[in-house]
């Protein structure tokens, strides 16, 4: 699994249909301040790697407080979690012209209950996460709070 999270000040998310325009089955998800996450799921990732994973992320120490700069967890300052599935990706390296992504997911079955039971166990942590839609084309809006990008 891999989790690439961003301290944010706000964030959102819309699901597009086939048109490009809002799927009306999906209600526009937003979030205050927290992190916004994008979550890549591995062929042999199972619930130890969700578990240590979603323990890293609601103790990681991203945000100010009154002890000092990243004094603080999203669990302690009472933030918000957006999740968002991404297709496992690397990179062709052609010997000539330019790299390109090439998706290398794992099984869209299991990549989706994994990413599920990781947002359960974000939930079990005490922080509110909102959800984009596993296998769909989401707009995805932020305001990044510092910048702090990390990558788990």
């Amino acid at each position: 699994m891999r989790v690439s999270l961003q301290r944010v000040a706000e964030a959102s998310i819309i699901v597009l249909n086939e048109l490009g325009t809002p799927d009306p089955t999906f209600d526009m998800t937003q979030i205050g301040p927290g992190l916004m996450l994008t979550v890549e799921v591995e062929p042999d990732d199972d619930e130890d790697t969700l578990a240590r994973m979603a323990h890293r992320v609601l103790t990681l120490r991203c945000f100010d407080g009154p002890r000092g700069k990243l004094s603080l967890s999203v669990q302690e300052m009472r933030g918000e979690i957006l999740s968002i599935p991404q297709p496992l990706t690397t990179l062709e390296r052609p010997a000539t012209g330019r790299p390109r992504p090439v998706s290398q997911d794992a099984d869209d079955e299991h990549a989706n209950l994994v990413w599920i039971r990781f947002n359960e166990a974000l939930r079990s942590g005490g922080v509110p996460v909102r959800e984009g839609r596993f296998g769909a084309h989401m707009r995805v809006g932020s305001v990044a709070d510092g910048p702090l990008l990390v990558r788990l």
